[in-house]
């Protein structure tokens, strides 16, 4: 007598596992977008080398340049979500950044 053994759970069914792969996020990526990251990173490092870290007091500064209470100035930092959304609604450009960037503190 055979034992009742289930399929495997990770099986594919074969027209499926015939057809074109798929990489997994954990293999490498293809050399064009290892190239267009380090791109993105490289535009973002030169960015922020004149720009002034001004930490979770973003949302407050960034506001006070739209409304012209303080001189503008190329400044980055942390926001919430709702803060975000909220400067969005209330007309003040702001974009987040393509990659973390940490605290100029928490740095060696």
């Amino acid at each position: 007598m055979a034992p009742a053994v289930p399929a495997k759970g990770n099986a594919r069914p074969a027209a499926v596992a015939d057809g074109p792969t798929q990489q997994l996020a954990n293999a490498p990526l293809p050399p064009k977008v290892q190239k267009a990251i380090a791109a993105l990173a490289k535009a973002q490092a030169e960015a922020l080398k004149n720009s002034t870290w001004v930490g979770d007091k973003f949302a407050d500064e960034t506001r006070k340049m739209h409304y012209g209470e303080r001189d503008e100035a190329p400044i980055h930092g942390q926001a919430s979500l709702a803060e975000a959304k909220a400067l969005i609604d209330e007309g003040v450009p702001v974009a987040p950044l393509p990659f973390p960037v940490a605290p100029p503190e928490k740095l060696n």
